[in-house]
């Protein structure tokens, strides 16, 4: 329904003395004030898991070697419209979503990485099993398991989207050419610490994806409830 000028001025508006105005509008103030602040109190806890993780991320201190000497890449052979909606094996593409198709060309443990993106928002994930590639995904294998973790190398591919960013070409969309991945520095402490280091990851994001769905819920129920509190106020309930 479109709302007009006319439309708004044949609706009929509660108008209660202006006595009961105010005790109304007191009671809005007060709901809204404590709404605001269940609000940034959820986006405070978000905001310091986020910010915990990112602290151990990046907090690795370990000689560094660069990427190319860790890890084999190739990248995919499909257009995008090769998915296929009932397919059996995952089809990684540039999108963050994970696609189906019907074949598969590859069976190992991997690292996806998105090769292109219209503003340069790459995204990497990690995978073992049967899939498939869009041409300009990267698809990263370790060369030498004693060396470095496939769950390790995701981390430290997930610190890198940044760097990525700023290293990335091109005008109307972004790409990473192959020496870009390879001359990424990788902190390689042992692999009895990088296996620590993964474990409190993985908690650590765990955790994190855990508040952000309750922060989005309480954000739709912060505001349902005050749809509910408008409602009353005018319905003469309050």
């Amino acid at each position: 329904m479109t709302l007009n000028k006319a439309k708004l001025k044949e609706m009929n508006i509660p108008l209660p003395s202006a006595s009961e105005q105010h005790r109304i509008v007191a009671i809005l103030d007060e709901s809204f004030v404590a709404l605001a602040k269940a609000k940034e109190n959820a986006e405070k806890n978000l905001q310091n898991s986020r910010e915990l993780f990112e602290s151990y991320l990046h907090g690795v201190d370990a000689d560094k070697e660069s990427a190319g000497s860790l890890v084999n890449i190739v990248t995919g052979k499909l257009d995008v419209n090769a998915a296929k909606e009932d397919g059996e094996y995952p089809f990684f593409t540039c999108a963050r979503e994970i696609y189906a198709i019907d074949k598969y060309a590859f069976d190992c443990e991997a690292i996806l990485l998105a090769g292109n993106n219209a503003v340069g928002d790459f995204n990497v994930k990690h995978y073992k099993g049967k899939f498939n590639a869009y041409q300009r995904t990267y698809v990263i294998t370790v060369n030498n398991e004693n060396r470095v973790l496939y769950r390790y190398l995701y981390f430290q591919m997930l610190k890198s989207l940044k760097e990525f960013k700023q290293k990335s070409v091109g005008a109307g969309t972004k790409f990473l050419k192959l020496g870009m991945i390879k001359e990424i520095q990788i902190a390689l402490p042992s692999i009895k610490d990088q296996a620590h280091i993964v474990t409190k990851l993985d908690a650590l994001s765990t955790e994190t994806k855990k508040l952000e769905a309750i922060y989005q819920q309480k954000l739709f129920d912060l505001e349902e409830l005050k749809k509910s509190i408008l409602q009353k106020a005018f319905n003469g309930d309050l």
